[in-house]
């Protein structure tokens, strides 16, 4: 299952991506992570120090030998340098698992607090001014395209803040997206834009409440979310420990906050996955890119009838 933390920057996303995270893997199932936010914090939110965050391999720097791995010998693609973040792959393409060991893993990915997690990486000098962060996230778009996750693995994406994660066709990418609110009226305002945008391409919104402190606050999002809050977490000791570097097993979180992640557990695992919708709206995204500004002959690169998924493991 693909899973996405969005909402208001602050509202303690990476904070929420990185219990999730810990609390699925520490249920005993393999967890995929991928910082895809502009700030890259979930490394330490796992567990890294900063040395260790700052040292780690990133997706952006290695696009040109994600694309050729990726590529394969799909006869629709006349290059590696000739993808794009929205490419979709089709008959030759290499379809990866998200737990195999690959050049892209062995190379982009390490091992954090019992989750494997790769970072899209930040600005460089060289980027000021010149580059947007978009083009760091579009090697996670074109790996996300390609990886064919099964039943029982999890892929979890910290994503930028805001609306800005409509800037590319990633946030279809997911089986269920979690909003994290918390109980002001500008969270609320984000999760309304979010929810506006993302109504008319299926996407599946769950909003969980956070830096919940009293009846009050609960009334509040109720109020204003209705039956569209899922949970809510409170003010959390373990999470304050963790922000002064003093890393705790995920056990030994309140046990209120410990319900509210096996409830979003529970909600993407009742969760169905469509691959061929999943495929569809790369698709389409693909061929927006290629009308607005890849170049219309990119559209050759739709393999017609292909559709990703476990069964097309046995034919890539």
């Amino acid at each position: 299952m693909k899973i996405a933390f969005v909402g208001k920057g602050g509202s303690g996303k990476t904070t929420l991506t990185s219990l999730f995270a810990s609390y699925v893997a520490g249920s005993g199932h393999p967890v995929l992570a991928v910082d895809a936010d502009i700030n890259q914090h979930l490394a330490v939110a796992l567990g890294a120090s900063e040395e260790e965050a700052a040292a780690l391999p990133t997706l952006g720097e290695n696009l040109p030998a994600i694309k050729d791995y990726l590529r394969g010998d799909n006869p629709l693609i006349s290059s590696a340098d000739a993808m794009i973040k929205t490419t979709p792959p089709g008959r030759g393409s290499r379809l990866v698992r998200p737990f195999e060991d690959n050049p892209i893993f062995t190379e982009c990915f390490r091992e954090i607090g019992g989750v494997r997690l790769g970072v899209t990486g930040r600005f460089t000098d060289d980027d000021l001014g010149v580059a947007c962060y978009h083009s760091k996230v579009g090697a996670a778009e074109l790996l996300l395209n390609h990886l064919v996750d099964d039943v029982g693995e999890y892929v979890v994406l910290d994503m930028t803040a805001g609306a800005d994660a409509f800037a590319s066709g990633l946030f279809t990418r997911f089986d269920v997206t979690f909003l994290v609110c918390e109980p002001t009226r500008r969270s609320v305002g984000v999760y309304r834009q979010y929810a506006d945008y993302a109504r008319d391409f299926g996407v599946r919104l769950a909003v969980v409440g956070n830096k919940v402190t009293d009846d009050e606050d609960v009334e509040f999002l109720r109020d204003e979310l209705g039956d569209n809050l899922l949970c809510w977490l409170t003010g959390s000791g373990h999470v304050r420990a963790a922000e002064r570097g003093q890393a705790r097993p995920i056990i030994s979180l309140e046990p209120h906050n410990l319900d509210a992640l096996a409830t979003m557990l529970s909600t993407v695992d009742s969760t169905p996955r469509d691959w061929d919708r999943f495929h569809r709206q790369a698709v389409e995204f693909h061929l927006r890119n290629a009308r607005s500004w890849a170049g219309e002959e990119l559209a050759a690169q739709v393999d017609p009838g292909f559709v990703p998924g476990p069964p097309a493991l046995t034919r890539s």
